[in-house]
């Protein structure tokens, strides 16, 4: 299998840290950002990722607007959102974005996991 690349797009340094852990232990290189600007700036400099992982409520670009731009831009890769809403209609908002999955904070390597079986099964 090729080495799987991620994005972890996250304002909260709790939650970046905690994402870059996840993935590293899982052996998956990932690169952080905390705005969904800078992630749509990594992507117009040429970077490509195999998942991007998404929060939704973020200063400048949310996640909403983030993944609305990406999937604009022609990036196909998997996106899938991770917070702490629970609220269906908020959660409904997000998917009709562009998302492919989405995960309620806290992510755990189990949730983790469930989504790169889908990138497994998509590429």
């Amino acid at each position: 299998m090729n080495k799987i690349r991620a994005l972890v797009v996250d304002d909260n340094i709790v939650n970046q840290t905690m994402h870059h852990r996840l993935l590293e232990n899982l052996g998956i290189e990932n690169q952080v950002v905390k705005n969904g600007k800078e992630a749509v700036d990594v992507h117009s400099s040429g970077k490509y990722f195999d998942l991007i992982l998404m929060d939704m409520d973020m200063p400048i670009m949310n996640g909403i607007e983030t993944t609305r731009t990406l999937r604009a831009m022609g990036i196909r890769c998997m996106i899938a959102g991770v917070s702490t809403r629970s609220l269906n209609q908020e959660k409904q908002v997000f998917m009709e974005a562009g998302l492919d999955d989405y995960q309620e904070k806290p992510l755990t390597k189990a949730k983790l996991v469930s989504i790169l079986h889908k990138i497994n099964h998509t590429t």
